[in-house]
């Protein structure tokens, strides 16, 4: 990936079907990431 590109990723392929909470380890820490009833995504630590 060159300096200049920022990955992206869909939101469909962290959530399965359904799914409406995820939990991401990032440096040994557990956040929340949740679609909300106004399908916005909210991430909590």
């Amino acid at each position: 990936m060159k300096n200049n590109q920022i990955k992206a990723i869909d939101s469909q392929m962290l959530f399965d079907k359904g799914e409406k909470i995820i939990h991401i380890i990032h440096d040994g820490v557990v956040y929340t990431l949740r679609i909300t009833k106004e399908n916005k995504l909210i991430l909590t630590k």
